[in-house]
């Protein structure tokens, strides 16, 4: 049995991996999926405060009262700023790294030096017109996303602390050497994650896959991304 810890992407929570938990668990797997500070359930807790090394925190105390070993964490979109900070500083417990259409920051990057400027002034004028100053209003979902699944997720889905973009990942411990695996999901626009899947090509210590779809394949096509993860399950 493998345990799979997730961070979620930007705007989005636990919710949004609830086709997963049944497909992994009869499986024999186990799925963890926490939802991060300021999102939500959680919406209620945000802050103009709340930035990438709170989340990073909130996985670590996931870790830790839930005393998880072994695990196998994944990042999604925005969760892979988030995993890379959390397996520098706990390295004893993660099994393997997955990053699933996700950003792959280098030391002292924020999502923000992974983005264009253009992309960078869009985001904060959002944040100013939409948010108050400090919250980024939610992305619209892929266009493949199926109208029940839209009808259900998009009412939930809610602003992202701008801090999140905007705080650099400082690693404590060195380059990471753990087993990294990316997921690239091939209908996901080819300038957002393609570029961290051909790096990962090109670097010692990754795996790569490829999934038909867009970029929540936990919602659109999660008996594909189940069998995709048993498969880096069984490489160890």
């Amino acid at each position: 049995m493998a345990t799979f810890l997730v961070a979620h992407g930007a705007w989005t929570a636990a919710w949004g991996w609830k086709k997963m938990h049944p497909l992994l668990l009869a499986a024999g797997h186990r799925l963890v999926t926490p939802t991060l500070t300021g999102l939500g359930e959680r919406a209620h807790l945000a802050t103009p405060d709340i930035g990438l090394d709170t989340h990073i925190q909130d996985i670590l105390g996931v870790l830790d009262c839930e005393d998880l070993r072994d695990v196998i964490l994944i990042g999604h979109s925005y969760g892979g700023m988030v995993v890379t900070g959390v397996a520098d500083r706990a390295r004893g417990r993660i099994a393997q790294l997955v990053y699933l259409d996700a950003f792959v920051p280098q030391d002292g990057q924020s999502l923000f030096d992974l983005q264009s400027p253009e992309t960078q002034v869009y985001f904060r004028e959002q944040a100013k017109s939409g948010g108050g100053g400090w919250r980024i209003p939610p992305m619209a979902m892929p266009a493949d996303t199926p109208p029940d699944d839209f009808a259900w997720s998009n009412p939930r889905r809610v602003p992202q602390p701008l801090k999140c973009f905007e705080q650099r990942l400082h690693l404590q411990n060195g380059p990471l050497t753990l087993p990294r695996s990316y997921i690239w999901c091939r209908l996901t626009a080819p300038h957002s994650f393609r570029r961290f899947f051909d790096r990962a090509h090109g670097e010692p210590g990754w795996r790569c896959y490829e999934i038909e779809s867009s970029h929540n394949p936990h919602i659109t096509t999660p008996d594909t991304l189940r069998d995709l993860l048993e498969m880096i399950t069984a490489r160890p």
